[in-house]
């Protein structure tokens, strides 16, 4: 398995692994057209997992100067339970890190509590959602 930046290219591939595990409910905001602006976003780190040329995984989050945030892991179902989620956020962490964060967040939904317990995190903070932003501007 190798972990690369995201290209252009793996779109496809990555909406299929979000379908595949329900990830995917706004395209505006995961489809391919916001993978292509996130991998614009220099305060982003986008990644993918790979296994014999094709992505199997992703990893997204943002580092704003202060505070580190994982927006989604996902991970191809056909190749869970093998550490690539695992591999991803520690990768994500790495690279924060490097940028100058201290301390890493991630959003978890659905009921993945225990995953993102085996990586040191612990449940703190709720967050919630305005969806679209425009409930909010009005």
């Amino acid at each position: 398995m190798v972990i690369r930046d995201f290209q252009p290219e793996d779109t496809d591939a990555l909406v299929d692994i979000l379908k595949a595990n329900l990830q995917y409910s706004d395209p505006h905001t995961e489809g391919p057209e916001a993978m292509l602006r996130v991998h614009q976003c220099r305060a982003a780190v986008f990644l993918v997992a790979e296994e014999g040329g094709r992505p199997v995984g992703l990893s997204r989050g943002v580092y704003d100067g202060s505070k580190a945030l994982i927006h989604i892991v996902s991970v191809d179902p056909a190749h869970q339970g093998r550490g690539i989620g695992s591999a991803l956020v520690r990768e994500t962490a790495r690279r924060f890190k490097e940028r100058g964060a201290r301390n890493l967040a991630v959003t978890v939904p659905g009921d993945n509590l225990e995953f993102w317990k085996k990586l040191s995190f612990r449940l703190t903070t709720r967050i919630m959602f305005a969806h679209p932003i425009d409930t909010v501007i009005e």
